[in-house]
């Protein structure tokens, strides 16, 4: 059962080695550690962190953030994902792991990857088995906005990018689960979305909707009145939007 969850960004600026001695966001730094902090305080039996990657798939709990993929060091190898030290993580994962080690977190985690074109009902599916995994399950999702809010953004401006974000966060903030399950996956891609999976595996683990192949109706699942929701962020610094929240069902 999920007793608790929260939506983070990835971005590698989130990992404070890459920044050096600048307080990069110091905003979205105290609000991704507030949303895992209240993640912990749910006493959890597990914390389960779903992020996008290149395919579905569960990974090793120890594994880290190979930081070398974003700011290599002259002469030093990458980590080998084979040998003694640590799997390196997708992105979206090594990020989670570490929000959870920053916090102290030293409890029971678990690693899910959602493919970036994962259908939305695969991520439901994956939400639902995620919610049965344990007594007291807290999820964290991971992924960013759309990358398209700006002409310096990594995707350039799309008009579009804005009013998609938009939608998301008023759907985070009224906990509209149905209005999550039905981003269009196509969409998302085009606006550089990568958190769309994350956030769909998020509303099949609070709807718990049953096992159809397609999104349940808006009356499946807890009402919004019963989702307790607060958004601790809403930016777009870079062109990227960065949402960070928390949803407790009551």
């Amino acid at each position: 059962m999920i007793v608790a969850a929260a939506i983070c960004p990835c971005p590698p600026l989130l990992a404070r080695e890459l920044t050096g001695q600048a307080e990069v966001l110091p905003e979205l730094r105290a609000a991704c550690a507030a949303a895992v902090g209240f993640l912990a305080a749910s006493a959890p039996d597990v914390i389960v962190v779903a992020g996008p990657g290149e395919e579905s798939a569960s990974w090793d709990p120890g594994g880290r953030l190979d930081l070398a993929a974003y700011a290599p060091a002259p002469g030093k190898a990458r980590p080998d994902k084979e040998g003694g030290g640590a799997v390196a993580l997708p992105l979206s994962l090594g990020i989670g792991a570490r929000l959870l080690d920053e916090a102290g977190y030293t409890g029971p985690r678990a690693l899910h990857g959602i493919g970036t074109l994962a259908e939305p009902g695969h991520c439901l599916r994956a939400g639902r088995q995620v919610a049965h995994s344990a007594p007291r399950v807290a999820l964290l999702a991971m992924g960013d906005g759309s990358a398209r809010r700006s002409v310096s953004a990594p995707g350039y401006l799309d008009e579009r990018a804005a009013p998609f974000d938009a939608a998301v966060e008023r759907a985070v903030r009224d906990a509209d689960l149905a209005a999550l399950a039905a981003i269009a996956p196509a969409l998302a891609a085009d606006l550089m979305a990568a958190g769309r999976p994350a956030w769909q595996v998020l509303a099949g683990a609070l709807r718990a909707a049953g096992a159809d192949d397609e999104p349940a109706a808006a009356d499946d699942g807890p009402p919004s009145g019963r989702i307790q929701t607060e958004v601790l962020y809403s930016d777009a610094p870079f062109g990227v939007a960065y949402l960070v929240a928390t949803l407790a069902p009551a």
